[in-house]
């Protein structure tokens, strides 16, 4: 038992998607405020309901509304149902004037996040209460993240003299901004369970046994790294594509067949996904969003920046993998 457990979190988040969605509905500026409410509306729904829909209509109705829920939300951005409204800064003066008081007191806050995250996640994972221990044990990084976000609020409050209502409005801003990719890396982490569930892996040793002499070390590592890269280019999460390849190609043949050092070779294979990261516009949230919140003309922009440097780390990868991992 636990204090601070991810079902809070869970229900937080869900409250300020509410809260967006209820914005978004209010806001005439918009001019696609209904389909736009009612996609916040849908996602922070299954956070704050979905306890509530697996214990009163059990687990296989409540999972298959949920899957509905998806394909709504995927037509409604599919189809550029989400708008944004007109956010005009009235206080731009008065902002501007409080930023140049505060200086780098802004960054308090932001830093407070990393720094309250590590103390409660390393030195304080252990701590009880009673008999309860305060934070999740199952899930202590999320759970010190919560409480860290929540400080880091509360410092925001007590620098800039701001409300919630006002956090609220600056989140509903951003949301605008971003768009339907913020939610893509769940989307994308929900995508890899269920290629996992699938047993891809399985399917892509197959293929790699009919393309690939199992004897050619090299053409293998070639084929994990590569692999690594493009399955993350389509998950657009290293985390997806790294149990599917690994089960695919790095287990059975680099580790099992050629005896590869496993915490070397599944690292660099993980560094080789990131390189898959850099390239593709399915990681929203390293790609898209940044260029979304600099306002850049090309939205692709930051990604052909990228496209060099991944090439060149993926080449060193396999090199590595090549030269350090066997004995």
């Amino acid at each position: 038992m636990s204090i601070i457990n991810i079902n809070q979190v869970f229900y937080l988040i869900g409250i300020i998607v509410l809260l967006v969605a209820v914005m978004s509905w209010r806001d005439a500026s918009n001019p696609r405020r209904h389909t736009t409410a009612l996609f916040w509306l849908l996602f922070g729904f299954t956070f704050v309901f979905g306890d509530l829909m697996v214990s009163s209509l059990g687990k296989p109705l409540a999972y298959k509304l949920t899957g509905v829920i998806v394909l709504v939300l995927a037509a409604l951005a599919g189809f550029h149902l989400l708008g944004a409204g007109k956010h005009v800064d009235v206080d731009r003066a008065a902002r501007l004037q409080r930023v140049s008081m505060l200086g780098n007191r802004l960054f308090i806050p932001a830093l407070a996040i990393p720094l309250v995250t590590v103390i409660f996640t390393v030195a304080l994972k252990d701590l009880q209460i009673g008999s309860n221990y305060l934070l999740d044990q199952k899930n202590l990084t999320l759970a010190a993240l919560a409480i860290a976000c929540m400080c880091a609020l509360g410092l925001a409050y007590y620098y800039t003299g701001g409300t919630p209502l006002q956090a609220v409005r600056e989140s509903r801003r951003l949301v605008d901004s971003i768009g339907w990719a913020l939610i893509l890396p769940q989307m994308l982490a929900m995508l890899g369970g269920v290629f996992v569930a699938a047993r891809t892996g399985q399917s892509i040793q197959s293929i790699v046994q009919l393309f690939v002499n199992p004897d050619s070390r090299f053409a293998l590592i070639i084929m994990y790294c590569v692999g690594m890269a493009l399955f993350t280019m389509i998950m657009g999460n290293a985390f997806a594509a790294f149990p599917v390849m690994t089960a695919g190609i790095a287990l059975p043949f680099l580790i099992n067949q050629h005896h590869a050092n496993p915490a070397a070779l599944v690292a660099i294979g993980m560094f080789s996904g990131y390189c898959g990261t850099l390239m593709t516009p399915m990681a929203a949230n390293f790609n898209i969003v940044p260029a979304a919140l600099l306002e850049l003309q090309d939205k692709y922009q930051v990604i052909k920046i990228q496209v060099p440097t991944a090439l060149l780390v993926l080449i060193c990868n396999i090199l590595l993998i090549h030269f350090l991992v066997f004995p």
